[in-house]
């Protein structure tokens, strides 16, 4: 019987060795890198538009400094992760046209309104948070510059998730109408953030490429489940009640059982069809072609400088 002989990359990924930009690697685990990196680097930059929205209308100067510079951050992360899939040879010209031409998705969670100040809490706790659980998975990940940006992405992501819970907290110690506030946004963002993990494990196409090449360390519904476990007590700690008359704490596994999730709204909004989808790529877009002149005068500058030297 012929012997088979691990390659090069399998050795590496069956050992917990980094893959780096440039090692051999399948075109597959590339293709998955190329899509997971940049649908993430978009989500970023679309993450800004729901907050940036409420800078003027935020409640104090303390409030409206903590949003501006939460703003800054996730347009950072952006490029960390533009830069991250660069190292796999494509350009991030190439990965900026694919998104505004359609080509290419961003989370879903950003595709839902911001109505009220409270949603400004909603995203920083129950978003981010959920955005926690999965990027400290991906820190550790295979691919190396993918694993590295993500450590200062989740140290960033900590202070945004504790920021949403203040004004939560902020929100359910006043009045009546502030707590009231405070638990509709709670009601609107509770489902779409348990869907930020992704589809059930039995019906994702793309998880068992991801965990067989360790880009993945946990599934959809492991991840799903530890948010929801460590969101909770959070929840009943401030007088917030989760919107699932079903939800019960199982003594056998020690995690809490929830209802289904509405599977077809997730995968409506994912097709364009969720309430701001039009309205978030027309803002991009807008900002794409306006920034133009920037982009022109950077390229200029760098051009006349190289010239000097």
């Amino acid at each position: 019987m012929e012997n088979l002989v691990a390659s090069p990359f399998d050795q590496k990924i069956a050992e917990g060795i980094k893959i780096e930009p440039k090692d051999g690697m399948p075109d597959g685990y590339r293709n998955q890198l190329v899509r997971m990196m940049s649908q993430h680097a978009h989500s970023e930059v679309v993450g800004m538009l729901p907050e940036g929205a409420w800078v003027t209308r935020a409640p104090s100067l303390k409030r409206k400094a903590i949003l501006i510079a939460k703003i800054q951050d996730e347009g950072g992360h952006g490029l960390y992760l533009y830069s991250a899939a660069e190292t796999l040879g494509v350009t991030r010209e190439e990965l900026i046209d694919q998104f505004l031409e359609g080509k290419a998705k961003y989370s879903s969670i950003f595709n839902y309104p911001a109505v009220s100040w409270a949603d400004m809490g909603a995203i920083g706790w129950l978003v981010d948070g959920a955005a926690i659980v999965n990027q400290t998975m991906l820190a550790k990940c295979s691919y190396g510059p993918y694993s590295r940006a993500m450590i200062r992405i989740c140290k960033e992501e900590g202070f945004h998730n504790k920021q949403g819970y203040d004004i939560m907290i902020a929100l359910m110690r006043g009045t009546k109408e502030q707590q009231e506030m405070a638990q509709d946004a709670m009601n609107r963002w509770w489902w779409p953030s348990l869907m930020m993990f992704g589809p059930p494990d039995k019906d994702s196409i793309n998880s068992g490429d991801l965990m067989k090449w360790k880009v993945k360390l946990q599934s959809n519904d492991e991840l799903r489940q530890r948010f929801i476990d460590r969101t909770i007590p959070q929840a009943e700690a401030i007088g917030l009640r989760i919107p699932d008359d079903n939800l019960k704490w199982n003594e056998t596994t020690q995690h809490f059982e929830h209802s289904e999730i509405n599977w077809s709204e997730f995968f409506d909004v994912v097709k364009g069809n969720g309430p701001c989808n039009r309205d978030r790529m027309k803002a991009r877009r807008a900002a794409h072609q306006n920034g133009e002149w920037v982009r022109a005068a950077a390229l200029a500058y760098a051009d006349k400088n190289s010239k000097r030297n």
